[in-house]
């Protein structure tokens, strides 16, 4: 009994050793492009989402007030063509600035998304956007090769399409 015990323990400290690290050491897939355009222009495009369907390769569609603290509807398309579905949390909207959201799988810990679109300010009216997604949680480790192929080319896809979208 005491050694089942013993490697009950074991296992118990080796889950939560692990759960803990894939927490702290998140995998990042971060992307950026100049815009000719300013961050004013880059915003409009991107706030405008009902003309998402019209121009982004990546999310779809998306819907739902842009509210800190409040909830969307995103569809995303990856390289496949496979159509998800979710719907996170807005941790930031700050207009001509930012645009995060978390979106979480079950309660959380298991696959954890924060997504974000930053824009930066650059001479001559241009923007530089920083597009990037912080994965966390326990099952990243095993995605990270599926979300580099499937995931970060659609990321700069969205990025030369939206750059194309707000210089004009």
């Amino acid at each position: 009994m005491k050694k089942l015990l013993v490697a009950l323990g074991v296992i118990v400290v080796l889950v939560a050793g692990y759960t803990v690290y894939t927490i702290v050491r998140p995998f990042v897939v971060h992307t950026e492009i100049e815009v000719d355009a300013t961050p004013e222009q880059v915003w409009k495009v991107l706030a405008d989402r009902q003309a998402y369907a019209e121009w982004n390769p990546f999310i779809i569609s998306s819907t739902g007030e842009l509210t800190a603290g409040g909830t969307i509807t995103n569809v995303l398309r990856d390289t496949e063509g496979k159509e998800t579905t979710f719907t996170p949390e807005l941790l930031v909207v700050e207009p001509n600035k930012e645009l995060r959201w978390v979106g979480k799988i079950a309660f959380g810990g298991i696959f954890d998304g924060e997504h974000a679109f930053r824009l930066e300010e650059l001479p001559n009216g241009r923007t530089r956007l920083i597009h990037e997604e912080t994965f966390r949680g326990v099952a990243v480790p095993f995605t990270k090769s599926l979300l580099t192929k499937t995931i970060q080319p659609q990321f700069v896809a969205m990025n030369h399409a939206l750059a194309a979208r707000a210089a004009v």
